[in-house]
Order: C-alpha cells, then sequence, then structure tokens
C-alpha cells in the first residue's frame, strides 16, 4: 500500500494481538496515507493499536463505531482539497 498507493490509501488498524501492522502502517503513514487506529475502549485487545500509536503510525484514534464516518471524512475533505482553485 505504502509504496504503491501512498497519499492516495486510508490505513485502519484495529483490534488484535502483536505488533506485526504496527510497522506497515507507519510505512503508510511515511508515505502520506492518513491513518486511523480503532480506541483502546472498544477493542477487544488493544495490542496491535497500541503499538501503532506508541510508534507514531497514527494520525486519528477513534472508537470502532466512528470508523466508517472517519472514513468518509477524510474521503470528502481529499475530494474538496482536489477541487480547490490552483490544483
Amino acid at each position: 500500500m505504502a509504496q504503491y498507493v501512498g497519499s492516495n490509501a486510508i490505513g485502519v488498524i484495529m483490534t488484535g494481538m502483536g505488533a506485526d501492522g504496527a510497522s506497515g502502517m507507519l510505512k503508510m503513514k511515511e508515505a502520506g496515507a492518513q491513518t486511523i487506529a480503532q480506541d483502546e475502549v472498544s477493542c477487544v485487545v488493544f495490542g496491535m493499536p497500541k503499538e501503532a500509536i506508541k510508534i507514531g503510525a497514527v494520525d486519528r484514534i477513534v472508537p470502532v463505531d466512528r470508523i466508517p464516518q472517519e472514513i468518509i471524512r477524510l474521503i470528502n475533505r481529499s475530494e474538496t482539497e482536489n477541487l480547490s482553485p490552483g490544483r
């Protein structure tokens, strides 16, 4: 994702054990992607999001029920920015 889509991607990391997704999220963020992590309260297991947050791979932390709206908000913002004069 990071290599081929870069800033056109939105990464989401959700409940789970381990840290294997965190490094991928960091690569995505470094490539310009927007990144979202599920918050601790709504996670069954906070391991994966916690590791991504810890290494600075996450832009936003939201409850699981707000993730779809956050994705839509980011898509709409991106579309608006691309329509701005001078682009």
